[in-house]
């Protein structure tokens, strides 16, 4: 048997390349699934150069310094051999774990098939090696290394798709390098070599010695390079990356200057730090004014108080901040801002920071203000108008019934006259033209005065049960629908909204009755209420029906004051689905129709699930108690 021992300076030049091919993988295996499409696979054969190639030459090296006092020559086509089983098992390993669908245990399959690729790697090159002896390996050894190879490989690919900072991955790679360079030895180890025969070959091994370095020495050279171009290349992508990331923030910071808003950071805390310049910019404080909670100076006396507060329970809830208040800006002046605050998250879901936008709506809330008195204005001057209007026609009234009373006596008068009897047909007509519009008349006033005090209610909201509530106002008109053979049908699982009662059983019964009213007697009547989920915290209520159904050209002014669509078989004003308009407007919500004539109707009316305020405040604030109705 041969006395064997290693050279120290190529032990740890087999031990630097391991480490440094490690951690070549691990940045280029990391950018794989990050990667597109087309540059994935680039990555993907860079990670698999590195790592295979790396644990190759790091193989290689390592068995140059293995000194046995023997010469030693290696089979090109056995090492070519051992450097594609290496680099080739690593690249499947790879992309078996760097597809998109991979998932954790993925890594169980691909880890041992890499390990063992490795060590038939070491093997493979351990059998090129042509000595003047013979090999023998001790299979407990083998098993051994064969086990540590496939642990190694395991932990490696588990750490190259973990995401992890520089020093964690530069120690992921030094614990890979050692484990690789751990195999590689413990493989050494369970080798056993016999010389043919003893000392004749003692002449040669100062020769085979610088050989076997100056080798070393080459596939290092190469190896440092191939690594240094893989690391070259992943400095150039990420200054891409970070590039990208300018340019994305640049474009986030130029959607929100575009929005009117001012972007701010707090830290995990919710306390301001740091430099805030779209908040300095704002408001004139300095960084010292409104750093921790001085950012509150700036809040109007009369909001102060509640930001503050519903901004720590937000905070302490880790959830989504919405808000208004006033701000006094650089200027001196207050204006008004509404807030979004979101938490960020780092790997480990704690919060690593807040960012908010204060959107500028001044403008909006001025307009809403002048909406409102245009609105109150238009609701007293109809009041006026049709309050007016009553007493003249009061006075019609009142003369139609005299004339009606004098017809006894005109008949006596004119009953001798040649044209008596026409005269008494005109009065008798013209009298009935007038009672006629009399009553329409009335009928007008009636529903401008209906309107007139529906915009000065004010409503109560409180939480409503929609599936009872419909039901409700269902079962009160079961003997219309019984008559007519017409099927109800409301749905188990309507959301519960927060709304005022009388309000909301207006706009449904409204909607259920035109559905009774204007049937296809032509069919089966049914009618359905259904509704789901809608964006922005809202409810999507639909009322169909089986009936005649809506021309298109009518969908838009069936809403209209007055106006009335198909045939005209059925009592009405055309004020109805304008005072539901109206409703759902006020309650904060939109209402649609989708029709077809000789289909059906579908009325879809879209409300919040809290009732709309005209102040903003937390997102788990509380509605006031009563709120006033004000048109859109």
């Amino acid at each position: 048997m041969v006395s064997t021992g290693y050279n120290p300076a190529l032990v740890a030049l087999s031990l630097a390349i391991a480490v440094l091919s490690s951690y070549a993988a691990l940045d280029l295996g990391g950018r794989v699934r990050a990667a597109a499409s087309g540059l994935g696979w680039a990555w993907l054969l860079g990670a698999a150069l590195a790592m295979g190639g790396g644990i190759w030459s790091m193989h290689f090296v390592g068995m140059l310094a293995f000194e046995m006092g023997l010469p030693a020559a290696y089979d090109l086509g056995h090492t070519l051999l051992s450097l594609l089983i290496a680099v080739g098992v690593t690249g499947a390993a790879l992309a078996w774990v760097g597809r998109r669908r991979a998932g954790r245990l993925d890594v169980l399959v691909a880890g041992p098939v890499m390990g063992i690729g490795v060590a038939a790697m070491h093997y493979t090159g351990m059998a090129a090696m042509r000595i003047p002896g013979h090999l023998a390996y001790s299979v407990p050894v083998v098993a051994l290394s064969v086990g540590i190879a496939v642990t190694a490989a395991t932990i490696a690919l588990w750490l190259t798709f973990r995401p992890t900072s520089v020093w964690q991955r530069f120690a992921a790679a030094l614990i890979m390098g050692v484990a690789v360079a751990g195999m590689h030895y413990t493989g050494m180890a369970a080798a056993t070599i016999t010389a043919e025969e003893a000392g004749a070959h003692s002449a040669h091994v100062a020769a085979t010695s610088v050989d076997q370095q100056n080798l070393a020495l080459y596939v290092a050279g190469v190896t440092f390079v191939i690594l240094f171009l893989a690391m070259l290349a992943s400095a150039f992508d990420q200054q891409r990356i970070q590039g990208e990331l300018r340019a994305s923030e640049e474009r986030f910071r130029a959607a929100v200057r575009a929005v009117r808003g001012v972007l701010w950071t707090n830290d995990p805390e919710g306390r301001m730090a740091g430099e805030q310049p779209g908040w300095a910019a704002l408001t004139g404080q300095t960084r010292a004014e409104y750093e921790g909670f001085g950012w509150a100076d700036a809040v109007h006396p009369e909001d102060r108080q509640a930001s503050v507060e519903a901004w720590n329970a937000t905070v302490a809830a880790r959830s989504t901040f919405l808000h208004e208040h006033r701000v006094r800006a650089r200027d001196g002046l207050w204006r008004h801002f509404a807030i979004r605050a979101i938490p960020v998250l780092d790997a480990h879901g704690a919060i690593r920071e807040w960012v908010g936008v204060h959107t500028d709506i001044t403008e909006q809330r001025e307009a809403e203000a002048e909406l409102r008195e245009s609105n109150e204005e238009i609701q007293r001057y109809a009041y006026i108008v049709s309050h007016d209007l009553r007493a003249p026609l009061v006075n019609v009234m009142g003369f139609t019934s005299e004339l009606e009373a004098v017809r006894q006596e005109l008949r006596t008068v004119l009953r001798d006259h040649p044209q008596g009897a026409r005269i008494d047909e005109d009065i008798t007509e013209a009298l009935s033209f007038i009672q006629a519009a009399i009553v329409k008349m009335e009928r007008l006033i009636a529903a401008i005065l209906k309107l007139s005090r529906e915009g000065r209610r004010r409503f109560s909201p409180e939480p409503l049960a929609m599936t009872s509530v419909i039901r409700g106002i269902a079962d009160a008109q079961r003997h219309q629908a019984g008559r007519k053979g017409v099927t109800v049908t409301v749905a188990d699982d309507l959301p519960s909204i927060v709304a005022d009662r009388l309000a909301v059983e207006q706009v449904f019964g409204n909607l259920i009755d035109n559905a009774l009213k204007y049937l296809d007697p032509a069919r089966p009547g049914t009618i359905e209420v259904t509704a789901r989920p809608a964006p922005g915290n809202r409810i999507r209520f639909e009322v169909s029906d089986t009936g005649r159904g809506i021309a298109p050209q009518d969908h838009g002014r069936i809403f209209e004051l007055f106006r009335r669509s198909g045939t005209q078989d059925q009592p009405g004003e055309g004020i109805g689905l304008a005072s539901v308009k109206a409703l759902v407007r006020a309650l904060g919500g939109r209402i649609e129709v989708s029709s077809q004539p000789g289909v059906g109707t579908t009325f879809i009316v879209t409300l919040p699930r809290e009732p709309v305020t005209g102040r903003g405040g937390a997102a788990t604030s509380s509605p006031p108690d009563t709120m006033t109705l004000a048109a859109e």
